[in-house]
């Protein structure tokens, strides 16, 4: 039977900016083979695949190449998609259930608020192999689950970093996040998320991400709510507020595709 099939762009409110997911509703489960063929034909940077349950959704997120265990976007993406089909009611908390435990969605002032896990950042020295594929001059690293974690001068190095994604994809099994205090008006902090391993290059926007730098940067700045903004191409802004061992993420999205998965 055909599925239904959304393509949503996250963490914006214009059409072709943000970070775009594909969302999948399934009527019963299918095979994590499937999931993947799927979504190495959708191409994007996450496909994320719903199936309804008593007591909520639960949710699986696909790279290209890869499953992952916690995405926000597609998450964001996904809540979108179920309030916009009328399949959850407007107002009402989402519950989704992953392999990174239950997460969250809810709307709140016109944003879509997902509650997440924060993620610890450890600091560790930066592997010689990775530091030269980023080619970039950091002033603090280290680990953030299998991440690596850079931090470098200011927002115009972070812009400037222009990696060798061959030698990042040996070096670095999952990914890079980069990041640096904003001197943009009405920024806190900027980042951007490399995964060529995963089929990612760049990452438009990172949800996951955020989960390590808003604990991070909550302990640099002391302070406890963010804003912030990913610089890759196509760029996209999130809120970020850090509550103990949750990470609150807040973000617009807006579907741009709407069809059927035959």
């Amino acid at each position: 039977m055909a599925k239904t099939l959304l393509q949503v762009d996250a963490f914006t409110d214009q059409a072709y900016k943000g970070n775009p997911a594909a969302v999948c509703l399934l009527d019963h489960e299918e095979p994590a083979a499937w999931l993947q063929l799927v979504a190495a034909e959708m191409n994007l940077p996450e496909t994320a695949f719903l199936l309804t349950r008593e007591d909520g959704f639960q949710l699986r997120w696909f790279t290209p190449e890869v499953e992952v265990p916690l995405c926000g976007h597609a998450t964001l993406a996904s809540a979108h998609a179920l309030w916009e089909l009328g399949i959850a009611e407007h107002g009402s908390v989402i519950r989704f259930h992953t392999k990174s435990g239950e997460l969250r969605a809810r709307q709140d002032d016109g944003l879509v608020w997902l509650d997440m896990p924060a993620r610890t950042v450890l600091p560790q020295p930066l592997p010689a192999a990775v530091q030269a594929a980023l080619d970039c001059e950091p002033t603090w690293s280290g680990r953030a689950g299998g991440d690596y974690f850079v931090e470098v001068a200011d927002e115009a190095a972070l812009r400037s970093v222009s990696p060798n994604l061959e030698a990042l994809r040996n070096a670095a099994p999952d990914g890079v996040i980069v990041t640096s205090r904003a001197s943009s008006d009405g920024l806190d902090f900027v980042s951007r998320y490399f995964a060529p391993a995963a089929g990612i290059n760049e990452d438009p926007v990172t949800g996951s991400a955020h989960c390590a730098l808003g604990p991070y940067w909550a302990g640099h700045l002391g302070k406890s709510t963010f804003t912030a903004f990913q610089a890759s191409k196509r760029g996209g802004y999130l809120r970020v507020r850090v509550e103990g061992d949750r990470v609150f993420l807040g973000g617009k999205a807006i579907t741009v595709v709407r069809g059927e998965l035959l």
